[in-house]
């Protein structure tokens, strides 16, 4: 159906209807508001105004959206996507998605876990031979998927950033080396190595790459627009990521050298360096399956709304309570968060990751990116941005779902 122009301060009375509202807010156009009616009118109303004032308030751009059951309720973006250009964020702006890549994975993974191709139980040994090596035969994929396998980083190092984005050399490495403790028995957020991990955990059961995996298993059947190996031809849609003054990492980690020393090595400079690659050609035609991945807010709200029907074309009903129930939780052995873990999924956690309703899943992404959904209330989100800022002092994406949450 056709948006119409209209008003941005008027709300019609009984709107709640099919018939989306789209304008660009008073003053600024570069924000872009559409709204379909399925929210209260108080409650977009104070979405758009707490939208407005983050953007106000920042350098760059971002895009905010909620869905129930695979249809957009409302939809917000706007700001600077490249501001070497001026271009404003669109509609079909790409970002990277950051460890929100990981939801994508989990999903295709689930996937395979419902067709019975993949078990979560199984030893990774049985579908990967070589991981067997230095003790690891008994490793089980749900000690991946839940973040506590013990492999946070790569031995040795990756010496380029062209070895870096090589799923299947760090995979070997990975392989290759001892864990840093006996599986199951600590929890600790793999951020790079989950990626490689999975990929070839995945390639192995369906004989497929990850990135043709998340084509031909979601993005085409399901009309999202997420990316692994983006094509050249889409680069001008993606908006250049870059960090706000002073962001950190792991914020919740002490000054424990020891720790620290492992969150060097987990990252590399993939976050800090002067000159990060996530901005670059090979990043974005690479296959990083954790923190590699380009869409849209309205694709990643899109998917977990599918997920959170009940009716869900993605996932059968049982194979997504199995997947976003508890297989792993504590405080994180080397970022010392308080974490909660499906399988490759986060879950609702103690420090109100996804608001203040329960239960939830979802990943997150570094700098700020939130997409996931509330099963029971029928709602599913996503916020990315493209001004990275710190988790200690991020209030965006916090502020946004605690209005939300007053949607029964």
């Amino acid at each position: 159906m056709t948006p119409t122009e209209h008003d941005p301060t008027a709300h019609e009375a009984g709107s709640h209807g099919p018939s989306p509202r789209e304008h660009r807010a008073a003053g600024d156009p570069a924000f872009t508001v559409r709204d379909t009616g399925g929210l209260p009118d108080d409650i977009s109303e104070r979405l758009v105004d707490t939208f407005r004032g983050h953007l106000a308030a920042r350098e760059g751009g971002m895009a905010f959206s909620v869905h129930r059951a695979g249809e957009p309720l409302l939809q917000l973006h706007g700001g600077c996507a490249d501001r070497g250009s001026g271009r404003p964020w669109s509609a079909d702006t790409l970002a990277v998605l950051f460890s929100g890549t990981k939801g994508l994975t989990a999903t295709l993974a689930a996937q395979q876990i419902s067709r019975g191709t993949l078990d979560p139980q199984a030893p990774i040994a049985e579908y990967w031979p070589e991981f067997a090596a230095h003790g690891k035969a008994d490793a089980r994929v749900h000690h991946v998927l839940d973040h506590t396998i013990g492999l946070p980083y790569v031995d040795p190092d990756p010496a380029s950033e062209e070895q870096r984005v090589d799923n299947q050399l760090m995979a070997a490495r990975l392989a290759a080396q001892p864990t840093l403790w006996e599986p199951g028995t600590q929890v600790a957020y793999h951020a790079m190595t989950y990626g490689y991990l999975m990929a070839e955990i995945l390639h192995r059961v369906s004989g497929r790459t990850i990135s043709e995996l998340l084509r031909t298993e979601l993005a085409e059947p399901y009309g999202l627009d997420v990316h692994l190996a983006l094509p050249e031809a889409e680069e001008p849609r993606v908006a250049p990521i870059f960090r706000s003054a002073g962001y950190r990492i792991s914020t919740f980690l002490d000054e424990d050298p020891r720790r620290r020393a492992i969150v060097d090595r987990m990252y590399g400079s993939s976050l800090t360096s002067e000159n990060p690659g996530f901005n670059t050609r090979l990043y974005h035609s690479a296959e990083l399956a954790a923190g590699g991945g380009l869409g849209t807010a309205e694709a990643m709200a899109r998917l977990y709304s599918l997920l959170a029907d009940p009716e869900s074309p993605i996932l059968p009903a049982e194979t997504r309570a199995l997947v976003t129930r508890t297989w792993s939780r504590g405080r994180d052995a080397i970022n010392d968060r308080p974490v909660r873990f499906g399988l490759g999924f986060e879950l609702d956690d103690p420090i109100g990751t996804y608001g203040p309703v329960r239960p939830a899943f979802g990943h997150t992404g570094a700098g700020g990116g939130l997409h996931g959904a509330w099963p029971e209330r029928g709602l599913a989100f996503s916020f990315l941005p493209n001004e990275m800022q710190s988790e200690d002092v991020d209030r965006r994406v916090k502020d946004l779902l605690d209005i939300l949450a007053e949607v029964e």
